[in-house]
């Protein structure tokens, strides 16, 4: 199918591609949400401040969530249903995904006293902004719900959205809370790093958002709803959020800053990864004791140390064995729960992150 789309412009007939008509919609949705309506003009200034807010965060991430619920629909709609407002509709919606990330992301920078994102300082790290960036991303969440009432409200699916996006909220907001137990600040326990644990965190943290809700997102709108579609579909992206989480946490200690775009800092962090989840595995007594004296350390020379320790267990090797054993396993699960949807729909999530290197 194609990756086309009219552009609403008669007189130029341009059409654009997926990524550049998604791109075009962000403008229109922030002027709806900080222009369109204004009751009170006594808003003016902190709505200017929302305009301000939402492009320096919400733009900016790779857009593999927002867009791939148009992707999504592409597969799951026949070209003669996918009209030009169902279309508009997608790019909404996948806008809304990434603000709920950039929602995340701004919260959590905070709790993690990060210094950058996405190349520039954090939000919270501004001139004159500081904690108020509490507020700011409380801002950026109700915005999606804004968006939803004023452009779904009169479709089949608006329940079903609205119920999904606060479902994955509290889901993400569960793992973030299991996160930051897991493994506070200054306090290292490596006791709390089991593979129960950490799996639990990837997907209540991570999976859901990032690839449940943007293709469950599609299926509404698409007018699947059964409860047996959205497991099955569920089963095979939580499997897909879980390996991606993982080769994330691989690529924050083997990636190459230059391409990954950030300087990993779990080790630092004392973050509860996939990495140091395995090396307690398949550790002697005796690197034991030199993880628990390095680990959380800031220090480069602890840092240092905890990477020999993973070179020495052969981590990369056992991150490859995983990596292709995780593939092997999607392709399993999409045979085994895929028989109504398209295969396209998970392949296509697939290849974006198997064998990626940022």
């Amino acid at each position: 199918m194609g990756d086309t789309v009219c552009n609403g412009t008669h007189s130029k007939k341009l059409l654009l591609s997926d990524p550049e008509a998604f791109d075009a919609k962000f403008e229109e949705l922030v002027t709806e949400l900080t222009d369109r309506n204004l009751q009170d003009p006594g808003l003016a200034y902190a709505l200017n401040r929302l305009r301000e807010i939402l492009i320096y965060n919400v733009p900016g991430g790779k857009r593999n969530r927002g867009l791939s619920v148009i992707g999504s629909l592409r597969e799951l709609l026949p070209p003669s249903q996918l009209t030009q407002d169902t279309v508009q509709q997608a790019l909404m919606v996948g806008w809304c995904i990434e603000m709920l990330q950039a929602f995340f992301l701004m919260a959590d920078d905070i709790m993690d006293a990060s210094v950058t994102r996405r190349g520039q300082p954090c939000w919270y790290k501004r001139d004159g902004i500081g904690l108020d960036a509490i507020n700011d991303s409380f801002l950026v969440e109700s915005s999606i719900y804004r968006l939803l009432r004023k452009q779904c409200r009169d479709q089949p699916y608006y329940v079903h959205l609205l119920e999904l996006f606060n479902e994955t909220t509290f889901q993400t907001e569960l793992g973030q809370a299991l996160d930051l137990m897991t493994a506070p600040p200054d306090q290292i326990d490596l006791n709390r790093f089991t593979m129960e644990r950490y799996k639990t965190i990837v997907k209540y943290k991570t999976a859901f958002y990032s690839f449940y809700l943007p293709v469950a997102s599609a299926m509404y709108m698409a007018g699947i709803n059964s409860d047996e579609e959205h497991n099955n579909a569920k089963h095979i992206l939580l499997e897909m959020g879980e390996f991606f989480q993982i080769q994330d946490d691989f690529l924050d200690c083997y990636g190459d800053p230059a391409v990954t775009g950030k300087i990993g800092t779990d080790i630092q962090d004392n973050k509860c990864s996939w990495l140091v989840v395995k090396a307690l595995e398949v550790m002697t007594p005796e690197q034991k004791s030199v993880l628990e004296a390095c680990y959380g350390r800031k220090d480069e020379s602890s840092v240092a140390k905890v990477k020999e320790l993973y070179n020495a267990l052969q981590m990369p090797t056992l991150y490859h064995t995983y990596e292709e054993e995780s593939y092997q396993r999607l392709q399993k699960l999409i045979a085994q729960h895929a028989q109504s949807l398209p295969h396209s729909i998970f392949l296509n999530f697939a290849k974006k992150i198997y064998k990626r290197n940022k």
